[in-house]
Protein backbone atom coordinates (compact mmCIF):
# COMPACT_ATOMS: atom_id res chain seq x y z
CA UNK A 1 0.00 0.00 0.00
CA UNK A 2 1.25 3.45 -0.98
CA UNK A 3 0.06 6.67 0.66
CA UNK A 4 -0.23 10.14 -0.87
CA UNK A 5 -0.29 13.04 1.58
CA UNK A 6 -1.74 16.32 0.29
CA UNK A 7 -2.62 19.54 2.14
CA UNK A 8 -6.23 20.68 1.57
CA UNK A 9 -5.52 24.23 2.73
CA UNK A 10 -2.95 26.92 1.98
CA UNK A 11 -0.14 24.75 3.37
CA UNK A 12 1.12 24.34 6.95
CA UNK A 13 -1.65 21.88 7.90
CA UNK A 14 0.65 19.11 9.14
CA UNK A 15 1.91 17.10 6.19
CA UNK A 16 5.30 16.49 7.81
CA UNK A 17 3.94 15.07 11.05
CA UNK A 18 1.52 12.89 9.04
CA UNK A 19 4.34 11.47 6.92
CA UNK A 20 6.43 10.82 10.02
CA UNK A 21 3.51 8.98 11.65
CA UNK A 22 3.10 6.74 8.61
CA UNK A 23 6.83 5.98 8.55
CA UNK A 24 6.79 5.22 12.29
CA UNK A 25 3.80 2.86 12.15
CA UNK A 26 4.20 1.15 8.77
CA UNK A 27 6.97 -0.60 6.88
CA UNK A 28 7.67 2.38 4.60
CA UNK A 29 10.59 2.04 2.20
CA UNK A 30 10.74 5.52 0.65
CA UNK A 31 9.25 8.98 0.98
CA UNK A 32 8.82 10.45 -2.50
CA UNK A 33 8.65 14.22 -2.91
CA UNK A 34 6.44 15.03 -5.88
CA UNK A 35 6.16 18.82 -6.10
CA UNK A 36 7.61 22.09 -4.82
CA UNK A 37 11.17 22.62 -3.72
CA UNK A 38 13.30 23.93 -0.91
CA UNK A 39 10.62 26.40 0.22
CA UNK A 40 8.75 23.60 1.99
CA UNK A 41 8.79 23.63 5.79
CA UNK A 42 7.41 20.37 7.23
CA UNK A 43 8.14 20.17 10.93
CA UNK A 44 8.63 16.79 12.64
CA UNK A 45 9.06 16.30 16.38
CA UNK A 46 10.07 12.94 17.83
CA UNK A 47 9.14 11.65 21.27
CA UNK A 48 12.77 12.06 22.40
CA UNK A 49 12.66 15.79 21.61
CA UNK A 50 14.54 15.78 18.31
CA UNK A 51 13.03 18.25 15.87
CA UNK A 52 13.66 19.06 12.23
CA UNK A 53 11.87 21.21 9.66
CA UNK A 54 12.03 19.28 6.41
CA UNK A 55 12.44 21.12 3.13
CA UNK A 56 13.68 18.59 0.57
CA UNK A 57 14.43 15.36 2.42
CA UNK A 58 11.34 13.26 3.10
CA UNK A 59 9.69 13.85 6.47
CA UNK A 60 10.28 10.23 7.46
CA UNK A 61 14.06 10.65 7.40
CA UNK A 62 14.45 10.55 11.19
CA UNK A 63 13.12 6.98 11.08
CA UNK A 64 15.98 4.51 10.47
CA UNK A 65 16.20 3.14 6.95
CA UNK A 66 13.50 5.32 5.36
CA UNK A 67 14.74 6.61 2.02
CA UNK A 68 14.00 9.83 0.14
CA UNK A 69 13.46 10.18 -3.58
CA UNK A 70 13.28 13.62 -5.20
CA UNK A 71 11.17 13.05 -8.30
CA UNK A 72 11.24 14.73 -11.69
CA UNK A 73 8.47 17.06 -10.46
CA UNK A 74 10.72 18.59 -7.79
CA UNK A 75 12.81 21.75 -8.01
CA UNK A 76 15.98 20.64 -6.24
CA UNK A 77 18.25 23.17 -4.54
CA UNK A 78 21.64 21.46 -4.05
CA UNK A 79 23.02 24.17 -1.76
CA UNK A 80 19.98 24.12 0.54
CA UNK A 81 20.14 20.32 0.52
CA UNK A 82 23.65 20.43 2.01
CA UNK A 83 22.48 22.68 4.86
CA UNK A 84 19.50 20.46 5.59
CA UNK A 85 21.61 17.30 5.54
CA UNK A 86 24.02 18.81 8.06
CA UNK A 87 21.20 19.31 10.57
CA UNK A 88 19.86 15.80 10.03
CA UNK A 89 23.33 14.34 10.55
CA UNK A 90 23.64 16.32 13.78
CA UNK A 91 20.34 14.73 14.89
CA UNK A 92 21.74 11.25 14.29
CA UNK A 93 20.71 10.51 10.69
CA UNK A 94 24.35 9.98 9.73
CA UNK A 95 23.54 7.95 6.59
CA UNK A 96 21.17 10.55 5.17
CA UNK A 97 23.06 10.96 1.87
CA UNK A 98 23.11 7.22 1.27
CA UNK A 99 19.33 7.16 1.62
CA UNK A 100 18.74 9.79 -1.08
CA UNK A 101 18.08 9.43 -4.81
CA UNK A 102 17.33 12.25 -7.25
CA UNK A 103 15.74 12.00 -10.68
CA UNK A 104 18.13 13.20 -13.38
CA UNK A 105 15.30 15.21 -14.93
CA UNK A 106 14.59 17.28 -11.79
CA UNK A 107 15.08 21.01 -12.28
CA UNK A 108 17.79 22.68 -10.20
CA UNK A 109 17.40 25.98 -8.38
CA UNK A 110 20.52 28.14 -8.24
CA UNK A 111 21.62 31.32 -6.44
CA UNK A 112 20.83 33.16 -9.69
CA UNK A 113 17.19 32.02 -9.65
CA UNK A 114 16.93 33.07 -6.03
CA UNK A 115 18.29 36.57 -6.66
CA UNK A 116 15.98 37.09 -9.65
CA UNK A 117 12.99 35.88 -7.64
CA UNK A 118 13.73 38.26 -4.79
CA UNK A 119 14.27 41.23 -7.11
CA UNK A 120 10.89 40.64 -8.80
CA UNK A 121 9.07 40.29 -5.50
CA UNK A 122 10.60 43.49 -4.12
CA UNK A 123 9.65 45.35 -7.30
CA UNK A 124 5.98 44.48 -6.72
CA UNK A 125 5.96 46.67 -3.63
CA UNK A 126 2.54 46.60 -1.95
CA UNK A 127 1.33 44.06 -4.54
CA UNK A 128 3.76 41.35 -3.48
CA UNK A 129 2.54 37.80 -4.06
CA UNK A 130 3.95 36.35 -0.85
CA UNK A 131 6.80 34.46 -2.51
CA UNK A 132 9.14 32.50 -0.25
CA UNK A 133 12.08 34.14 -2.06
CA UNK A 134 13.75 30.75 -2.66
CA UNK A 135 13.78 30.94 -6.46
CA UNK A 136 11.45 27.99 -7.08
CA UNK A 137 9.00 29.93 -9.23
CA UNK A 138 11.83 31.59 -11.13
CA UNK A 139 13.30 28.15 -11.86
CA UNK A 140 9.98 26.98 -13.27
CA UNK A 141 9.49 30.16 -15.29
CA UNK A 142 12.97 29.91 -16.81
CA UNK A 143 12.37 26.26 -17.75
CA UNK A 144 9.16 27.21 -19.53
CA UNK A 145 10.88 29.98 -21.48
CA UNK A 146 14.12 28.09 -22.21
CA UNK A 147 13.24 24.37 -21.99
CA UNK A 148 16.43 23.20 -23.70
CA UNK A 149 18.68 25.34 -21.49
CA UNK A 150 17.00 24.69 -18.13
CA UNK A 151 19.44 23.23 -15.62
CA UNK A 152 18.60 19.69 -14.51
CA UNK A 153 20.19 17.34 -12.01
CA UNK A 154 21.70 15.16 -14.73
CA UNK A 155 23.63 18.14 -16.13
CA UNK A 156 25.82 18.10 -13.03
CA UNK A 157 27.58 15.02 -14.45
CA UNK A 158 28.66 16.94 -17.56
CA UNK A 159 30.90 19.88 -16.64
CA UNK A 160 30.89 21.60 -20.08
CA UNK A 161 27.08 21.49 -20.24
CA UNK A 162 26.77 22.57 -16.62
CA UNK A 163 29.12 25.52 -17.16
CA UNK A 164 27.33 26.65 -20.31
CA UNK A 165 23.87 26.48 -18.80
CA UNK A 166 24.91 28.31 -15.64
CA UNK A 167 26.60 31.10 -17.62
CA UNK A 168 23.53 31.49 -19.88
CA UNK A 169 21.24 31.54 -16.88
CA UNK A 170 23.23 34.20 -15.04
CA UNK A 171 23.37 36.42 -18.12
CA UNK A 172 19.71 36.06 -19.06
CA UNK A 173 18.46 36.76 -15.56
CA UNK A 174 20.73 39.79 -15.29
CA UNK A 175 21.91 39.09 -11.77
CA UNK A 176 25.30 39.01 -10.07
CA UNK A 177 25.64 36.32 -7.45
CA UNK A 178 28.58 33.92 -7.10
CA UNK A 179 30.95 33.26 -9.99
CA UNK A 180 29.84 30.53 -12.36
CA UNK A 181 32.97 28.56 -11.47
CA UNK A 182 31.88 28.42 -7.82
CA UNK A 183 28.46 27.07 -8.77
CA UNK A 184 30.05 24.49 -11.08
CA UNK A 185 32.22 23.28 -8.21
CA UNK A 186 29.26 23.05 -5.83
CA UNK A 187 26.98 21.31 -8.29
CA UNK A 188 29.54 18.75 -9.40
CA UNK A 189 30.08 18.02 -5.73
CA UNK A 190 26.32 17.46 -5.43
CA UNK A 191 26.41 14.97 -8.32
CA UNK A 192 29.32 13.12 -6.72
CA UNK A 193 27.44 12.82 -3.43
CA UNK A 194 23.90 11.80 -4.42
CA UNK A 195 22.70 8.93 -6.58
CA UNK A 196 21.08 10.23 -9.74
CA UNK A 197 18.55 7.90 -11.37
CA UNK A 198 16.66 7.80 -14.65
CA UNK A 199 13.42 6.57 -13.12
CA UNK A 200 12.06 5.73 -9.70
CA UNK A 201 10.97 2.17 -9.05
CA UNK A 202 9.43 1.48 -5.65
CA UNK A 203 10.96 -1.47 -3.83
CA UNK A 204 8.34 -1.34 -1.08
CA UNK A 205 5.50 0.77 0.31
CA UNK A 206 6.02 4.50 -0.23
CA UNK A 207 4.65 7.73 1.14
CA UNK A 208 4.29 10.40 -1.52
CA UNK A 209 4.73 13.71 0.29
CA UNK A 210 3.20 16.84 -1.18
CA UNK A 211 4.27 20.43 -0.58
CA UNK A 212 2.28 23.65 -0.15
CA UNK A 213 -1.52 23.17 -0.33
CA UNK A 214 -4.28 22.61 -2.87
CA UNK A 215 -5.56 26.16 -2.32
CA UNK A 216 -2.18 27.38 -3.63
CA UNK A 217 -2.21 25.15 -6.72
CA UNK A 218 -0.81 26.76 -9.87
CA UNK A 219 -4.09 26.18 -11.76
CA UNK A 220 -6.74 25.77 -9.06
CA UNK A 221 -5.46 28.27 -6.49
CA UNK A 222 -6.42 31.91 -6.20
CA UNK A 223 -4.32 33.68 -8.82
CA UNK A 224 -1.90 35.43 -8.49
CA UNK A 225 -1.32 34.24 -4.91
CA UNK A 226 -0.30 30.74 -5.92
CA UNK A 227 2.72 28.49 -6.26
CA UNK A 228 4.39 27.32 -9.47
CA UNK A 229 3.48 23.75 -8.69
CA UNK A 230 0.72 21.16 -9.01
CA UNK A 231 -0.28 20.54 -5.41
CA UNK A 232 -3.06 17.98 -5.95
CA UNK A 233 -2.59 14.20 -6.13
CA UNK A 234 -1.91 14.35 -9.89
CA UNK A 235 1.91 14.25 -9.91
CA UNK A 236 2.07 11.45 -7.37
CA UNK A 237 -0.38 9.33 -9.30
CA UNK A 238 1.86 9.71 -12.38
CA UNK A 239 4.69 8.07 -10.40
CA UNK A 240 2.69 5.08 -9.14
CA UNK A 241 1.93 1.88 -11.04
CA UNK A 242 -1.86 2.01 -11.58
CA UNK A 243 -2.12 -1.63 -10.45
CA UNK A 244 -0.74 -0.82 -6.97
CA UNK A 245 -3.11 0.12 -4.12
CA UNK A 246 -3.04 3.75 -2.97
CA UNK A 247 -4.59 5.65 -0.07
CA UNK A 248 -5.05 9.37 -0.73
CA UNK A 249 -4.92 11.41 2.48
CA UNK A 250 -6.00 15.05 2.73
CA UNK A 251 -4.60 17.01 5.67
CA UNK A 252 -6.48 19.81 7.44
CA UNK A 253 -6.15 21.66 10.73
CA UNK A 254 -8.91 22.95 13.03
CA UNK A 255 -8.21 26.49 11.86
CA UNK A 256 -7.67 27.71 8.31
CA UNK A 257 -4.35 29.48 7.91
CA UNK A 258 -2.08 30.92 5.27
CA UNK A 259 1.44 32.32 5.23
CA UNK A 260 1.65 35.33 2.98
CA UNK A 261 -0.63 37.51 0.88
CA UNK A 262 -3.95 36.50 -0.65
CA UNK A 263 -7.55 35.88 0.39
CA UNK A 264 -8.43 34.38 3.78
CA UNK A 265 -12.19 35.02 4.26
CA UNK A 266 -12.38 33.89 7.89
CA UNK A 267 -9.22 35.70 9.03
CA UNK A 268 -8.97 36.72 12.67
CA UNK A 269 -6.72 39.81 12.43
CA UNK A 270 -6.25 40.10 16.18
CA UNK A 271 -6.02 36.38 16.93
CA UNK A 272 -3.78 35.25 19.77
CA UNK A 273 -3.36 31.87 18.05
CA UNK A 274 0.28 31.46 17.04
CA UNK A 275 2.36 28.72 15.46
CA UNK A 276 6.00 28.54 16.56
CA UNK A 277 6.83 26.50 13.45
CA UNK A 278 5.52 29.23 11.15
CA UNK A 279 6.93 32.58 12.26
CA UNK A 280 6.61 35.73 10.19
CA UNK A 281 9.43 36.18 7.70
CA UNK A 282 10.71 38.91 5.44
CA UNK A 283 9.37 37.35 2.23
CA UNK A 284 5.98 35.86 3.03
CA UNK A 285 5.12 38.22 5.84
CA UNK A 286 2.83 37.27 8.71
CA UNK A 287 1.39 33.85 9.46
CA UNK A 288 -2.37 34.44 9.28
CA UNK A 289 -5.10 32.53 11.13
CA UNK A 290 -8.83 32.23 10.52
CA UNK A 291 -11.74 30.06 11.61
CA UNK A 292 -12.02 26.70 9.83
CA UNK A 293 -13.45 27.48 6.37
CA UNK A 294 -15.49 24.50 5.15
CA UNK A 295 -16.31 26.28 1.88
CA UNK A 296 -12.65 26.59 0.95
CA UNK A 297 -11.84 23.04 1.99
CA UNK A 298 -14.82 21.61 0.06
CA UNK A 299 -13.46 23.40 -3.00
CA UNK A 300 -9.99 21.91 -2.38
CA UNK A 301 -11.49 18.42 -2.08
CA UNK A 302 -13.36 18.92 -5.32
CA UNK A 303 -10.40 20.09 -7.42
CA UNK A 304 -8.16 17.39 -5.90
CA UNK A 305 -10.58 14.67 -6.98
CA UNK A 306 -11.60 13.56 -3.49
CA UNK A 307 -9.73 11.62 -0.82
CA UNK A 308 -9.77 8.20 0.79
CA UNK A 309 -9.46 9.76 4.23
CA UNK A 310 -8.85 13.00 6.08
CA UNK A 311 -6.14 13.82 8.61
CA UNK A 312 -7.28 16.43 11.13
CA UNK A 313 -4.49 18.15 13.05
CA UNK A 314 -4.28 20.68 15.90
CA UNK A 315 -7.15 19.06 17.77
CA UNK A 316 -5.41 20.21 20.94
CA UNK A 317 -6.05 23.83 19.92
CA UNK A 318 -8.78 25.58 21.91
CA UNK A 319 -11.09 26.68 19.08
CA UNK A 320 -14.83 26.14 18.71
CA UNK A 321 -16.09 27.94 15.60
CA UNK A 322 -16.40 26.91 11.98
CA UNK A 323 -17.52 28.67 8.82
CA UNK A 324 -19.86 26.12 7.24
CA UNK A 325 -20.86 28.35 4.31
CA UNK A 326 -20.90 31.91 2.98
CA UNK A 327 -24.02 34.06 2.88
CA UNK A 328 -25.45 33.88 -0.63
CA UNK A 329 -24.04 31.86 -3.53
CA UNK A 330 -20.47 30.68 -3.11
CA UNK A 331 -18.06 32.12 -5.71
CA UNK A 332 -16.00 28.91 -5.65
CA UNK A 333 -16.43 27.02 -8.91
CA UNK A 334 -14.04 24.29 -9.94
CA UNK A 335 -13.04 24.18 -13.58
CA UNK A 336 -10.42 22.65 -15.86
CA UNK A 337 -6.83 23.80 -15.37
CA UNK A 338 -5.48 26.64 -17.45
CA UNK A 339 -8.03 29.42 -16.94
CA UNK A 340 -6.20 31.94 -14.75
CA UNK A 341 -8.78 34.61 -15.58
CA UNK A 342 -11.41 32.44 -13.86
CA UNK A 343 -9.12 31.92 -10.87
CA UNK A 344 -8.35 35.64 -10.56
CA UNK A 345 -12.09 36.40 -10.59
CA UNK A 346 -12.58 33.98 -7.69
CA UNK A 347 -9.73 35.70 -5.84
CA UNK A 348 -11.52 39.03 -6.12
CA UNK A 349 -14.86 37.51 -5.14
CA UNK A 350 -13.42 35.92 -2.01
CA UNK A 351 -12.60 39.39 -0.75
CA UNK A 352 -16.30 40.20 -0.52
CA UNK A 353 -17.85 37.02 0.92
CA UNK A 354 -19.53 36.98 4.34
CA UNK A 355 -18.81 33.79 6.28
CA UNK A 356 -21.51 32.27 8.47
CA UNK A 357 -20.23 30.70 11.67
CA UNK A 358 -21.49 28.06 14.06
CA UNK A 359 -20.20 26.49 17.26
CA UNK A 360 -18.31 23.21 17.14
CA UNK A 361 -18.05 20.79 20.04
CA UNK A 362 -17.11 17.65 18.06
CA UNK A 363 -14.49 18.60 15.50
CA UNK A 364 -14.18 15.19 13.90
CA UNK A 365 -17.93 14.83 13.46
CA UNK A 366 -18.35 18.39 12.16
CA UNK A 367 -15.54 18.10 9.60
CA UNK A 368 -16.82 14.73 8.37
CA UNK A 369 -20.35 16.11 8.04
CA UNK A 370 -19.28 19.22 6.13
CA UNK A 371 -16.74 17.59 3.81
CA UNK A 372 -18.33 14.20 3.33
CA UNK A 373 -15.14 12.26 4.03
CA UNK A 374 -13.96 10.17 6.98
CA UNK A 375 -11.31 11.45 9.39
CA UNK A 376 -8.91 8.49 9.55
CA UNK A 377 -6.19 10.14 11.63
CA UNK A 378 -6.59 12.59 14.52
CA UNK A 379 -3.57 14.59 15.65
CA UNK A 380 -3.60 15.84 19.24
CA UNK A 381 0.05 16.93 19.34
CA UNK A 382 3.24 17.12 17.27
CA UNK A 383 4.59 13.59 17.79
CA UNK A 384 3.58 10.28 16.23
CA UNK A 385 2.50 9.12 19.68
CA UNK A 386 -0.10 11.92 19.77
CA UNK A 387 -1.93 10.54 16.74
CA UNK A 388 -5.15 8.50 16.87
CA UNK A 389 -5.92 6.38 13.79
CA UNK A 390 -9.33 5.10 12.73
CA UNK A 391 -10.95 3.46 9.72
CA UNK A 392 -8.54 2.36 7.02
CA UNK A 393 -5.50 3.56 8.99
CA UNK A 394 -6.14 1.05 11.81
CA UNK A 395 -5.38 -1.91 9.55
Amino acid sequence: MHYIVVDLGFGDCGKGTTVDYLCATRDIDTVVRFNGGAQAAHTVVLADGRKHTFAQFGSGSLRPGVRTHLSRFMVVDPLALVTEAAHLIALGATDIWARLTVDRAALLATPYHRLANQAKELARGADRHGSCGMGVGETMAYALEYPDDALRAGDCLDVPTLSRKLAQLRARLGVDGPPVSACVEAFTGFAATVRLVDAFVASGPCVFEGAQGVLLDEWHGFHPYTTWSTTTFANALCLINPDEPVTRLGVLRTVTTRHGAGPLPTELPFSDISDPNNPANAWQGAFRVGHFDAELHRYALNVAGGVDGLVLTHLDLDVDQMCRRYRGPSPLRAGPPGDLTRQAAMTRALGAVEPEYSQVSDWVGAVEAELGAEVVLESWGPTAEAKKPSGRLTS
